[in-house]
């Protein structure tokens, strides 16, 4: 898939800026909450599939709330459910501007990656007629070899894991 290059640059500034909005953003849901795996996994989980049921069953507690036991948080269920619906919104918002960053920052890795690939090979080339760039050639040729070894590694761990799941 031909890309166009990203020519692009973000001022420090702008960093800031940008860092400053998400820690607002964080800032007003300071009720958000990290889950390890094992919670994740034990957690009942509600995908689109599911959100109508909630949506219905939230209609119908508040529609019939003498069917509901003294002991059911009627409003406490209605809570949860408006802010569920307002997290959808935020986190469909965040995933579609994560998504952005995320491909942007893999074709620009893959832009630097070639660049740094080129300058590698320009160096092993001149490394045999100018003195002092052999040293240069030996440390990104070792750099790069360390780079593929642990990325090797770290795919080995993945297909390890998915296999013993």
């Amino acid at each position: 898939m031909p890309y166009q290059i990203i020519n692009a640059q973000v001022a420090d500034a702008d960093v800031q800026a940008i860092k400053a909005a998400l820690a607002t953003v964080e800032s007003k849901l300071l009720f958000l909450i990290s889950l390890t795996e094992a919670d994740r996994k034990m957690l009942r989980k509600v995908g689109a599939e599911r959100l109508s049921f909630v949506e219905n069953a939230a209609q119908a507690a508040q529609n019939n709330p003498s069917i509901l036991p003294a002991s059911f948080d009627a409003a406490g269920f209605q809570s949860a459910v408006a802010l569920f619906t307002v997290l959808t919104d935020i986190n469909m918002t965040v995933a579609q501007l994560a998504s952005k960053v995320d491909d942007t920052h893999m074709d620009v890795g893959v832009q630097a990656m070639e660049g740094a690939s080129d300058v590698y090979h320009y160096v092993q080339a001149a490394a045999k007629k100018t003195p002092g760039l052999k040293p240069l050639a030996d440390q990104l040729g070792q750099l790069f070899q360390k780079a593929a070894a642990t990325r090797r590694a770290h795919s080995n761990a993945k297909t390890a894991t998915a296999t013993t799941k």
